[in-house]
């Protein structure tokens, strides 16, 4: 076995684990990592092929300062040491120790540079257009929005038609900035390109896509 001085990876997680307070390191990820990972990764392809339907979250996790329990399972399932992700400069700071701790996920300050952009509750959502678009060649390196609202059965009514609806799906949320709808029409036009949004409440969540078309 190496001694730590011969390890390379030995000053990256001591690195981690200096900015992990005692409280934060003891919080837990899922009970069962896996299994547990698995049931809310199928939950969430769920929610992307069949946009604007609400999915119950199907297991707990810890849920530290600053995340919802959707926005801290949906993390747990998605990010790695592969992607990045963002959250606003003024994110608790066990929220990011939680991160880093659990999924290893480098978080940047460049929303640009995410591959999920993180919103909890009580922030604003950044512009669709600054976060990573995509590029021609490699439309599946746009970043997804996962952001927390107050509610996903009270508040505007959205009207969603596309790929995955048969006719409609009614969704009614309430939090969006004013000007979501023609934001998201924006995300639109750029297909093949263009953000995927999930919005999380609590213990459900769904999915809209760049191919769902919000109507007037």
């Amino acid at each position: 076995m190496p001694s730590p001085q011969s390890n390379p990876v030995a000053p990256v997680l001591a690195s981690v684990l200096a900015s992990v307070t005692p409280a934060t390191s003891l919080l837990p990820g899922f009970d069962n990592p896996v299994d547990d990972a698995q049931q809310v990764f199928r939950a969430t392809l769920e929610a992307f092929a069949h946009p604007g339907r609400l999915q119950p979250l199907p297991v707990a996790s810890g849920v530290p300062d600053g995340l919802s329990p959707a926005l801290a399972a949906l993390l747990l399932t998605l990010a790695d040491p592969d992607t990045p992700v963002w959250l606003p400069a003024d994110a608790p700071a066990a929220a990011r120790a939680f991160l880093r701790f659990h999924c290893g996920c480098p978080l940047v300050e460049d929303l640009g540079a995410a591959t999920f952009a993180c919103v909890p509750a009580g922030h604003a959502m950044p512009a669709l257009a600054d976060c990573a678009q995509g590029q021609p060649a490699y439309p599946d390196r746009s970043a997804t929005l996962i952001m927390e609202v107050p509610s996903l059965t009270q508040g505007e009514t959205l009207t969603l038609r596309g790929p995955g609806i048969e006719t409609t799906q009614a969704l009614r949320v309430t939090g969006l900035p004013a000007g979501f709808r023609a934001a998201w029409r924006a995300n639109n036009a750029g297909f093949p390109l263009g953000v995927e949004l999930l919005l999380a409440s609590g213990g459900q969540f769904c999915a809209l896509t760049r191919t769902t078309h919000v109507e007037d």
